[in-house]
């Protein structure tokens, strides 16, 4: 007897410890009738309300299902939480269930927490403020209006490191602070990033001293029409985000820029089509943006996007690259059309690449038109360092095998700051059917100009449409170049194939091999040498000119 109730009581030990840690699954369907007669454990007795969600303790390996064609009003918080996957179910998957958070933080928040899947999700929140019970989210005065208010937010407020937070088709739009009806002051969009509260679409936010996140995914996402940034990234310089993947999402109308990151590392961003950031057209937006652009960061390759009409009165370039950077590869992305320009490499960057890149018409914006207070660029070297700043550098900049068009309408505007050190120019196409001239550096004021000379400086090999391309007083000049027409299969067309030359004998095998800038013992991080053009085609001997080999 002693025996079998020994051996009853070890088997209900077992079967509570296995119980116990059995992963749960909570199902919510707003289409139910009531949350009271159900338990959300299954497909056929789900939660009506996110509500339930605060009554349920999940635990490690929990999963949560929104049913599709639902629509949730409120948020989903996931603070301190390890291995959560949030997704949907059911039919109607053309229908992903929709989360209405006006008023709320974020449509979906995640704090300090680690292995999160978050995927099939549509979020809105047009205005409303925040409510008053996530005041206590909100770390002190300077994050305020950083996490303010977003579609997706993750915040690390601890000084540990998490791991794996992974979005995946989840669309985000219409995200705002203010209601609608509400219209900011022009000198808003004068300020570095804006004063006030907006709404972003995917954001990552690091209001630790030593916290950090290692391993984000942003793939096949969708955000359009929200007031700032579309996807943004700030951690800071104890710790930053490491390794991150942000690819093949679409981005429409945002009133900041399309994708943004600050003090991240080991970044792959590639596969995203971008258009209209910076757009202006709500008064609640910032209405200034590039399609992407990186500030403090380490390490990462841009490659194979699309930015195209970026819009502002300073930057709104396709893709730029922001002061305090070092290793940033720019390659085979198409731009056509962004205001602010194609090549802009800021101050303390050192050995930035843009390579392989088709541009297209970019660089229009005209200093003093429509409250512009930067001229759009073609070619800008700034050493601009943040505002009282001496400026310096940048250093050891890449350009290389670029295809640039711009048709006879707009003057191609060159900026080279007499701070720059290292700079090489090769196997490029300048196609400028129009003007062209040289102006001053001008982020927020004209950097100081005058005579000087560029240590360290390779500029030839490329090919011009004609000898008067170049402005003389640009501190770089051209030697050993090409001239005439690359006659391009479809130039002012919008496709990387539009620009496939047709003048075989003038492209052909007559670019040279990339090597280090005199006194540089790093050259680019990926290494100088390209397999492949911006179409995938194989480079075999020399290199052609421009950014597509032809067969």
């Amino acid at each position: 007897m002693v025996r079998n109730f020994i051996f009853k009581i070890f088997t209900i030990f077992i079967f509570v410890c296995c119980d116990s840690n059995t992963n749960s699954k909570y199902y919510f369907d707003s289409r139910t009738k009531t949350d009271f007669d159900n338990d959300g454990l299954s497909q056929e007795s789900p939660f009506k309300s996110l509500k339930k969600l605060e009554t349920i303790k999940l635990k490690q390996g929990d999963s949560i299902f929104l049913a599709n064609g639902s629509y949730f009003e409120g948020n989903i918080k996931l603070i301190n939480k390890n291995k959560i996957h949030l997704t949907s179910y059911g039919s109607k998957e053309n229908q992903l269930p929709l989360i209405n958070s006006k008023g709320h933080i974020a449509g979906i928040y995640v704090e300090n927490s680690s292995n999160i899947s978050v995927s099939n999700i549509k979020i809105i929140a047009n205005g409303g403020g925040v409510v008053d019970q996530y005041k206590n989210l909100r770390t002190n005065k300077k994050t305020d209006k950083a996490i303010m208010r977003a579609g997706f937010l993750v915040n690390i407020s601890e000084d540990k490191t998490f791991k794996n937070i992974s979005v995946n088709n989840i669309s985000v739009s219409d995200v705002f602070f203010e209601d609608e009806g509400y219209v900011r002051d022009p000198s808003e969009v004068r300020t570095s990033m804006g004063t006030q509260a907006y709404g972003f679409g995917i954001r990552f936010f690091n209001s630790s001293k030593n916290g950090s996140i290692d391993g984000i995914t942003v793939s096949d996402c969708y955000v359009e029409n929200v007031a700032h940034t579309g996807i943004k990234m700030t951690s800071n310089t104890n710790s930053r985000f490491k390794n991150i993947k942000v690819s093949n999402n679409t981005l429409r109308r945002t009133g900041g820029p399309s994708i943004q990151f600050s003090r991240v590392e080991n970044l792959h961003v590639f596969g995203n089509d971008v258009k209209y950031s910076g757009s202006p057209d709500d008064g609640r937006k910032w209405g200034r943006g590039s399609g992407l652009w990186t500030w403090g960061s380490s390490n990462v390759v841009i490659e194979r996007n699309k930015f195209m009409y970026a819009n502002g009165p300073a930057d709104s370039a396709g893709c730029h690259i922001d002061f305090n950077c070092d290793n940033v590869i720019v390659q085979y992305n198409l731009s056509v059309g962004n205001a602010g320009g194609f090549i802009e490499i800021l101050g303390n960057n050192y050995n930035c690449s843009y390579r392989y890149n088709i541009s297209v018409d970019d660089g229009h914006r005209v200093k003093g038109k429509n409250n512009a207070f930067q001229e759009g660029k073609t070619f800008w070297l700034s050493g601009y360092i943040g505002r009282g700043r001496d400026r310096n550098g940048p250093f050891n900049s890449y350009i290389y095998n670029n295809t640039i068009y711009v048709n006879d309408s707009i003057v191609s505007k060159i900026a080279v700051d007499k701070a720059t050190s290292g700079v090489l120019v090769a196997n490029n196409i300048f196609h400028v059917v129009g003007k062209s001239e040289h102006v001053l550096g001008d982020q927020y004021k004209p950097d100081d100009g005058g005579i000087g000379e560029i240590p360290n400086a390779f500029f030839k090999n490329n090919l011009f449409l004609n000898e008067s391309y170049w402005p003389t007083v640009t501190l770089i000049e051209p030697e050993k170049s090409f001239y005439g027409d690359s006659n391009f299969k479809n130039p002012g067309g919008i496709r990387a194939l539009d620009y496939v030359p047709l003048n075989k004998t003038l492209i052909k095998n007559k670019g040279i091999e990339i090597e280090k800038i005199k006194n540089d013992s790093i050259g680019l991080f990926k290494g100088l040498k390209m397999n492949e053009d911006i179409l995938g085609n194989s480079i075999i001997g020399n290199p052609d000119l421009g950014a597509i080999e032809i067969n």
